[in-house]
């Protein structure tokens, strides 16, 4: 209309200009993450947002390897709606998000933070094999350490598990935020809302463990992305959801 009404020098280009990229804003799909710690109440606020809205597909990450764990997704699906559709996907949520596209109107991801958790696990079964799955070659007479040199051998081969085991923290690190950003990706150029749900981890201490720390940088990083590429970001305290973007 905006158009037309130009044609007849009824409104100013600069003006069709603002009111087409409106236009274009709306039919963008909108992302929605919602933070907040264990029992925060971060997943009822986010399911709130959806079931305003027909057609939700809910992407669940977690994976059932406990009887505590079985009974926390019980209690999740009990409270979902029965129309809504789910799929499990511990890995790879940005492919399935990309293969939703023009199949839903809100893709329900819960939760991000499991999400790093299985990828961090993942590679964590390559460290251990990597570091385990060789036996060290044999050495002949004339090679054998002299007496006494056992224990510097044995903390050589400990610094450079070490070093090896920095290098593949750091690798899986890399891998799963470059998923993170593929994820990112995948739910901009979606045709259906986003809406994530994610823990914040960071706001008790710093860990005594590499994995721990390396779990607690790499989950925040996550969020930093999401963030970023999000339109709304809500923060959730005891129940009580505050919007911060």
């Amino acid at each position: 209309m905006q158009i037309i009404l130009r044609l007849f020098n009824v409104v100013p280009w600069h003006s069709s200009v603002i009111i087409i990229n409106h236009y274009h804003q709306d039919i963008m799909a909108k992302i929605t993450l919602v933070l907040g710690g264990a029992r925060s109440g971060k997943s009822v606020f986010a399911e709130n947002i959806a079931k305003k809205f027909h057609n939700v597909v809910y992407i669940a990450t977690a994976e059932a390897k406990d009887d505590e764990m079985r009974e926390r997704v019980r209690v999740h699906r009990a409270r979902r709606p029965h129309d809504w559709k789910t799929i499990e996907a511990p890995f790879q949520v940005d492919r399935v998000v990309a293969d939703l596209n023009g199949k839903a109107d809100i893709i329900f991801i819960d939760c991000i933070t499991l999400y790093v958790t299985n990828m961090l696990l993942y590679e964590q079964i390559t460290l251990d094999s990597l570091l385990q799955g060789s036996e060290p070659p044999q050495s002949n007479v004339e090679d054998t350490p002299p007496s006494g040199s056992s224990k510097n051998a044995n903390e050589s081969t400990d610094a450079d598990n070490e070093v090896k085991q920095h290098l593949l923290l750091e690798h899986r690190q890399s891998h799963i935020l470059t998923r993170i950003e593929k994820l990112c990706q995948a739910c901009r150029t979606s045709s259906a809302d986003v809406i994530l749900v994610s823990n914040e981890v960071g706001l008790g201490i710093v860990p005594d463990n590499a994995l721990t720390r390396s779990f607690m940088d790499v989950a925040g990083l996550s969020n930093q992305l999401l963030a970023d590429e999000a339109d709304e970001v809500y923060f959730t305290v005891a129940g009580i959801a505050q919007k911060i973007k």
